[in-house]
């Protein structure tokens, strides 16, 4: 399965990131790499929890687009 991630650059430094289709999965990093790789283990976990309790597994309809306007 595939899921749509948005990663957020930290106040801190680093970074986090959010998984639209999973809600209150979140995972963070040093670097982009780090936190994508955080938050496949955290998509693993989420999803493991969701079974061992016989909740489906929620499939990820989301669809991203950038945008360019003038600014």
């Amino acid at each position: 399965m595939e899921y749509s991630v948005i990663v957020h650059s930290a106040e801190e430094g680093g970074y986090w990131v959010e998984v639209p289709a999973l809600p209150g999965c979140y995972s963070q990093g040093e670097t982009v790499e780090e936190t994508l790789g955080n938050v496949k283990e955290a998509i693993e976990l989420y999803l493991d929890v969701l079974r061992e309790e016989g909740h489906p597994i929620p499939r990820d309809e989301e669809v991203v687009f950038k945008v360019s306007v003038a600014a």
